[in-house]
Protein backbone atom coordinates (compact mmCIF):
# COMPACT_ATOMS: atom_id res chain seq x y z
CA UNK A 1 0.00 0.00 0.00
CA UNK A 2 2.77 2.06 0.80
CA UNK A 3 4.30 2.24 -3.37
CA UNK A 4 0.82 3.54 -4.19
CA UNK A 5 0.12 6.14 -1.48
CA UNK A 6 1.68 9.07 -3.91
CA UNK A 7 -0.92 8.45 -6.17
CA UNK A 8 -4.05 8.85 -3.81
CA UNK A 9 -3.75 12.32 -3.68
CA UNK A 10 -3.81 12.18 -7.92
CA UNK A 11 -6.92 9.67 -7.56
CA UNK A 12 -8.82 11.84 -5.40
CA UNK A 13 -8.69 15.00 -7.27
CA UNK A 14 -9.33 13.05 -10.30
CA UNK A 15 -12.46 11.66 -8.78
CA UNK A 16 -13.30 15.48 -7.49
CA UNK A 17 -13.14 16.89 -10.79
CA UNK A 18 -15.77 14.44 -11.76
CA UNK A 19 -18.31 15.65 -9.29
CA UNK A 20 -17.33 18.86 -9.85
CA UNK A 21 -17.97 17.97 -14.01
CA UNK A 22 -21.00 15.94 -13.18
CA UNK A 23 -22.83 18.81 -11.20
CA UNK A 24 -21.75 21.21 -13.47
CA UNK A 25 -24.35 19.26 -15.71
CA UNK A 26 -28.00 19.77 -15.70
CA UNK A 27 -28.16 16.40 -17.14
CA UNK A 28 -29.38 17.14 -20.87
CA UNK A 29 -27.31 19.51 -22.65
CA UNK A 30 -29.85 20.85 -24.45
CA UNK A 31 -30.66 23.18 -21.89
CA UNK A 32 -28.99 26.63 -22.55
CA UNK A 33 -29.39 27.50 -18.67
CA UNK A 34 -26.00 28.43 -17.65
CA UNK A 35 -25.86 28.17 -13.33
CA UNK A 36 -26.23 31.22 -11.80
CA UNK A 37 -25.85 30.59 -8.15
CA UNK A 38 -23.38 28.56 -6.15
CA UNK A 39 -20.50 27.32 -6.41
CA UNK A 40 -21.23 26.14 -9.88
CA UNK A 41 -22.55 30.01 -10.93
CA UNK A 42 -18.96 31.10 -9.76
CA UNK A 43 -16.97 28.71 -12.00
CA UNK A 44 -19.17 29.39 -14.78
CA UNK A 45 -19.71 33.51 -14.45
CA UNK A 46 -15.42 33.51 -13.97
CA UNK A 47 -13.77 31.02 -15.70
CA UNK A 48 -16.48 29.08 -18.26
CA UNK A 49 -17.35 32.60 -19.76
CA UNK A 50 -14.11 34.01 -20.39
CA UNK A 51 -13.06 30.46 -21.97
CA UNK A 52 -16.34 30.13 -23.79
CA UNK A 53 -15.24 34.08 -25.37
CA UNK A 54 -11.59 32.96 -25.97
CA UNK A 55 -12.97 29.97 -27.90
CA UNK A 56 -15.74 31.76 -30.34
CA UNK A 57 -12.93 34.20 -31.31
CA UNK A 58 -10.14 31.80 -31.82
CA UNK A 59 -13.02 29.80 -33.59
CA UNK A 60 -13.72 32.86 -35.66
CA UNK A 61 -10.60 33.74 -36.58
CA UNK A 62 -9.50 30.51 -37.80
CA UNK A 63 -12.78 29.81 -39.35
CA UNK A 64 -14.49 26.61 -40.99
CA UNK A 65 -16.19 24.08 -39.34
CA UNK A 66 -13.68 22.44 -37.46
CA UNK A 67 -12.69 26.24 -35.70
CA UNK A 68 -14.31 25.47 -32.42
CA UNK A 69 -12.28 21.96 -32.04
CA UNK A 70 -8.44 23.18 -33.11
CA UNK A 71 -10.03 26.45 -30.73
CA UNK A 72 -9.72 23.87 -27.74
CA UNK A 73 -6.41 22.18 -28.68
CA UNK A 74 -4.56 25.74 -28.92
CA UNK A 75 -6.15 25.79 -25.08
CA UNK A 76 -4.85 23.23 -24.05
CA UNK A 77 -1.38 23.23 -25.51
CA UNK A 78 -1.35 27.19 -24.30
CA UNK A 79 -1.90 25.77 -20.72
CA UNK A 80 0.24 22.54 -20.95
CA UNK A 81 2.90 24.80 -22.19
CA UNK A 82 2.40 27.34 -19.09
CA UNK A 83 2.54 24.26 -16.92
CA UNK A 84 5.87 22.42 -18.62
CA UNK A 85 8.37 24.31 -16.87
CA UNK A 86 7.50 23.29 -13.19
CA UNK A 87 6.07 19.44 -14.36
CA UNK A 88 9.41 19.06 -15.85
CA UNK A 89 10.94 20.41 -12.46
CA UNK A 90 8.91 17.77 -10.35
CA UNK A 91 9.94 15.04 -12.49
CA UNK A 92 13.53 16.29 -12.39
CA UNK A 93 12.95 15.93 -8.28
CA UNK A 94 11.41 12.60 -8.99
CA UNK A 95 14.36 11.07 -11.10
CA UNK A 96 16.42 12.56 -8.61
CA UNK A 97 14.86 10.39 -5.66
CA UNK A 98 14.73 7.22 -7.50
CA UNK A 99 18.29 7.43 -8.12
CA UNK A 100 18.46 7.90 -4.25
CA UNK A 101 16.29 5.36 -3.13
CA UNK A 102 17.81 2.97 -5.96
CA UNK A 103 21.12 3.36 -3.49
CA UNK A 104 18.95 2.74 -0.42
CA UNK A 105 17.69 -0.57 -1.83
CA UNK A 106 19.59 -2.75 0.10
CA UNK A 107 19.43 -1.25 3.68
CA UNK A 108 15.53 -0.62 2.56
CA UNK A 109 15.35 -4.33 1.99
CA UNK A 110 16.53 -4.85 5.41
CA UNK A 111 13.99 -2.97 7.31
CA UNK A 112 11.47 -4.56 4.80
CA UNK A 113 12.49 -7.87 5.46
CA UNK A 114 12.62 -7.34 9.23
CA UNK A 115 8.95 -5.52 9.11
CA UNK A 116 7.86 -9.43 7.33
CA UNK A 117 9.49 -11.17 10.43
CA UNK A 118 7.08 -12.98 13.08
CA UNK A 119 6.81 -12.53 15.86
CA UNK A 120 7.24 -9.05 15.97
CA UNK A 121 6.59 -6.93 18.74
CA UNK A 122 5.72 -3.04 18.98
CA UNK A 123 9.15 -1.89 20.36
CA UNK A 124 11.04 -3.93 17.34
CA UNK A 125 8.28 -2.11 14.34
CA UNK A 126 9.45 1.23 16.25
CA UNK A 127 12.94 0.48 15.87
CA UNK A 128 12.33 -0.20 12.59
CA UNK A 129 10.55 2.89 11.61
CA UNK A 130 12.94 5.01 13.54
CA UNK A 131 15.58 3.60 11.40
CA UNK A 132 13.50 3.98 8.17
CA UNK A 133 12.53 7.31 8.71
CA UNK A 134 16.67 7.79 9.48
CA UNK A 135 17.28 6.50 6.45
CA UNK A 136 15.70 8.77 4.38
CA UNK A 137 16.11 11.82 6.29
CA UNK A 138 20.18 10.99 6.33
CA UNK A 139 20.12 11.05 2.61
CA UNK A 140 17.43 13.69 1.70
CA UNK A 141 15.31 11.47 0.04
CA UNK A 142 11.82 12.18 0.43
CA UNK A 143 8.76 10.25 0.72
CA UNK A 144 6.24 11.51 -2.20
CA UNK A 145 9.01 10.78 -4.40
CA UNK A 146 9.23 14.60 -5.32
CA UNK A 147 5.78 14.60 -7.15
CA UNK A 148 2.80 17.00 -6.36
CA UNK A 149 -0.79 17.53 -7.57
CA UNK A 150 -0.23 21.38 -8.00
CA UNK A 151 -0.47 20.72 -11.91
CA UNK A 152 -3.35 18.83 -11.90
CA UNK A 153 -5.24 21.78 -9.69
CA UNK A 154 -4.44 24.09 -12.18
CA UNK A 155 -5.70 22.21 -14.60
CA UNK A 156 -9.27 21.58 -13.32
CA UNK A 157 -10.53 25.14 -13.64
CA UNK A 158 -9.53 25.14 -17.27
CA UNK A 159 -11.09 21.44 -18.32
CA UNK A 160 -14.53 22.22 -16.00
CA UNK A 161 -14.41 25.76 -18.17
CA UNK A 162 -14.43 23.99 -21.67
CA UNK A 163 -17.06 21.25 -20.48
CA UNK A 164 -19.51 24.44 -19.06
CA UNK A 165 -18.00 26.66 -22.22
CA UNK A 166 -19.59 24.16 -24.69
CA UNK A 167 -22.56 23.21 -22.73
CA UNK A 168 -23.86 26.72 -22.24
CA UNK A 169 -23.39 27.98 -25.44
CA UNK A 170 -25.64 27.64 -28.61
CA UNK A 171 -22.92 28.09 -30.96
CA UNK A 172 -20.45 25.72 -29.80
CA UNK A 173 -23.28 23.07 -28.70
CA UNK A 174 -23.23 22.68 -32.46
CA UNK A 175 -19.63 22.62 -33.01
CA UNK A 176 -18.15 19.71 -34.44
CA UNK A 177 -14.18 18.32 -34.91
CA UNK A 178 -13.75 16.09 -38.32
CA UNK A 179 -17.08 15.38 -38.01
CA UNK A 180 -17.18 14.93 -34.11
CA UNK A 181 -19.33 16.49 -32.18
CA UNK A 182 -17.96 18.09 -29.51
CA UNK A 183 -21.29 18.22 -27.08
CA UNK A 184 -21.99 14.37 -27.33
CA UNK A 185 -19.62 11.84 -25.71
CA UNK A 186 -17.07 10.57 -28.58
CA UNK A 187 -15.74 6.83 -28.77
CA UNK A 188 -13.40 7.96 -31.46
CA UNK A 189 -11.58 11.13 -29.36
CA UNK A 190 -11.67 8.41 -26.58
CA UNK A 191 -9.37 6.05 -28.21
CA UNK A 192 -7.26 9.07 -29.42
CA UNK A 193 -6.57 10.06 -25.92
CA UNK A 194 -5.92 6.60 -24.48
CA UNK A 195 -3.55 5.53 -27.45
CA UNK A 196 -1.32 8.79 -26.35
CA UNK A 197 -1.64 7.82 -22.94
CA UNK A 198 -0.24 4.22 -23.36
CA UNK A 199 2.32 6.01 -25.86
CA UNK A 200 3.27 8.46 -22.88
CA UNK A 201 3.35 5.42 -20.22
CA UNK A 202 5.76 3.44 -22.39
CA UNK A 203 8.01 6.03 -22.90
CA UNK A 204 8.23 6.47 -19.28
CA UNK A 205 9.43 3.10 -18.51
CA UNK A 206 12.63 3.53 -21.09
CA UNK A 207 16.17 3.57 -18.94
CA UNK A 208 14.27 2.57 -15.62
CA UNK A 209 16.09 0.05 -13.76
CA UNK A 210 14.15 -3.27 -13.83
CA UNK A 211 13.56 -3.46 -9.98
CA UNK A 212 11.73 -0.03 -10.44
CA UNK A 213 10.05 -1.30 -13.65
CA UNK A 214 8.13 -3.77 -11.89
CA UNK A 215 6.58 -1.35 -10.07
CA UNK A 216 6.05 1.30 -12.25
CA UNK A 217 4.05 -1.13 -14.94
CA UNK A 218 1.44 -1.70 -12.75
CA UNK A 219 0.47 1.85 -12.10
CA UNK A 220 1.25 2.60 -15.92
CA UNK A 221 -1.85 1.44 -16.52
CA UNK A 222 -3.62 3.63 -14.68
CA UNK A 223 -3.42 6.99 -16.58
CA UNK A 224 -5.16 5.17 -19.48
CA UNK A 225 -7.63 3.53 -17.56
CA UNK A 226 -8.69 6.83 -15.92
CA UNK A 227 -8.35 8.40 -19.44
CA UNK A 228 -10.49 5.85 -21.11
CA UNK A 229 -13.35 6.65 -18.82
CA UNK A 230 -13.21 9.41 -18.43
CA UNK A 231 -13.64 10.55 -22.41
CA UNK A 232 -15.92 8.02 -22.75
CA UNK A 233 -18.37 9.54 -19.62
CA UNK A 234 -18.32 13.38 -20.99
CA UNK A 235 -18.57 15.52 -24.03
CA UNK A 236 -15.84 15.31 -26.77
CA UNK A 237 -14.93 18.82 -25.68
CA UNK A 238 -13.12 17.19 -22.89
CA UNK A 239 -12.31 13.83 -24.96
CA UNK A 240 -10.42 16.38 -27.18
CA UNK A 241 -8.77 18.48 -24.38
CA UNK A 242 -7.30 15.31 -22.77
CA UNK A 243 -6.15 13.96 -26.34
CA UNK A 244 -4.23 17.06 -27.00
CA UNK A 245 -3.12 17.16 -23.48
CA UNK A 246 -1.83 13.50 -23.77
CA UNK A 247 0.10 14.40 -26.85
CA UNK A 248 1.44 17.19 -25.21
CA UNK A 249 2.37 14.98 -22.29
CA UNK A 250 4.42 12.49 -24.69
CA UNK A 251 6.56 15.49 -25.99
CA UNK A 252 7.32 16.21 -22.08
CA UNK A 253 8.02 13.12 -21.39
CA UNK A 254 10.46 12.83 -24.19
CA UNK A 255 12.24 15.54 -23.18
CA UNK A 256 12.29 13.95 -19.09
CA UNK A 257 13.62 10.31 -20.89
CA UNK A 258 16.27 11.86 -23.47
CA UNK A 259 17.44 15.06 -21.82
CA UNK A 260 16.84 15.29 -18.30
CA UNK A 261 17.01 11.90 -17.32
CA UNK A 262 20.64 11.16 -18.32
CA UNK A 263 21.73 14.25 -17.12
CA UNK A 264 20.46 13.58 -13.79
CA UNK A 265 21.78 9.87 -13.31
CA UNK A 266 24.86 11.25 -14.04
CA UNK A 267 24.72 14.40 -11.56
CA UNK A 268 23.40 11.97 -8.95
CA UNK A 269 26.08 9.48 -9.56
CA UNK A 270 28.81 11.93 -9.23
CA UNK A 271 27.46 13.47 -5.81
CA UNK A 272 26.74 9.93 -4.56
CA UNK A 273 30.61 9.12 -5.21
CA UNK A 274 31.54 12.11 -3.32
CA UNK A 275 29.48 11.77 -0.64
CA UNK A 276 28.22 7.67 -0.58
CA UNK A 277 25.17 6.92 1.03
CA UNK A 278 24.49 7.19 5.11
CA UNK A 279 25.00 3.93 6.44
CA UNK A 280 22.19 3.48 9.02
CA UNK A 281 20.85 -0.40 9.23
CA UNK A 282 22.81 -2.75 8.45
CA UNK A 283 22.51 -7.00 8.65
CA UNK A 284 23.98 -7.34 12.17
CA UNK A 285 21.88 -4.77 13.22
CA UNK A 286 18.73 -6.26 12.57
CA UNK A 287 19.64 -9.49 13.92
CA UNK A 288 20.74 -8.39 16.96
CA UNK A 289 17.42 -6.58 17.49
CA UNK A 290 15.55 -9.75 17.05
CA UNK A 291 17.97 -12.02 18.77
CA UNK A 292 18.09 -10.06 22.10
CA UNK A 293 20.01 -7.43 21.40
CA UNK A 294 18.74 -3.86 23.13
CA UNK A 295 17.55 -1.45 20.46
CA UNK A 296 17.36 1.05 22.48
CA UNK A 297 21.57 1.22 21.99
CA UNK A 298 21.10 1.45 18.27
CA UNK A 299 18.88 4.25 17.78
CA UNK A 300 18.61 7.26 19.97
CA UNK A 301 15.48 8.40 18.50
CA UNK A 302 14.22 5.04 19.50
CA UNK A 303 14.97 5.27 23.05
CA UNK A 304 13.16 8.35 23.53
CA UNK A 305 9.96 6.71 22.06
CA UNK A 306 10.34 3.51 24.17
CA UNK A 307 10.72 5.74 27.76
CA UNK A 308 7.73 7.59 26.62
CA UNK A 309 5.57 4.40 26.32
CA UNK A 310 7.26 2.87 29.31
CA UNK A 311 6.14 5.82 31.39
CA UNK A 312 2.79 5.97 29.62
CA UNK A 313 1.48 3.05 30.57
CA UNK A 314 3.13 2.61 33.76
CA UNK A 315 0.31 6.00 34.33
CA UNK A 316 -2.14 3.95 33.30
CA UNK A 317 -1.42 1.05 35.57
CA UNK A 318 -1.25 3.30 38.63
CA UNK A 319 -4.27 4.77 38.05
CA UNK A 320 -6.07 1.23 37.22
CA UNK A 321 -4.54 0.62 40.65
CA UNK A 322 -6.00 3.73 42.65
Amino acid sequence: MKKYRKYLGLIALVLLVTLIVTGCSTGNIKINTPPHGGIYGWIFQWISLPLQNVMLKTAHAIGGVNGAGWAIVIITLVVRLILMPLMLSQQKKSVTQQEKMARLQPQMKLIQEGMRRKPITQEQQMQLSAWQRELYSKNNVSLTGGIGCLPLIIQMPIMIGIYQAVAYSGVLKHASFFGISLSSKSVILAIVATVFAVIQGYISLIGIPEEQKKTMQSMMFMNPIMTLFFSLSFSGALALYWAAGNFMMIIQQIIVTFFIMPREKARVAKELKEKPAAVVVTKADIDNLFNGGSSENSNPQAKELHQDLRKRNQGKQNRKNK
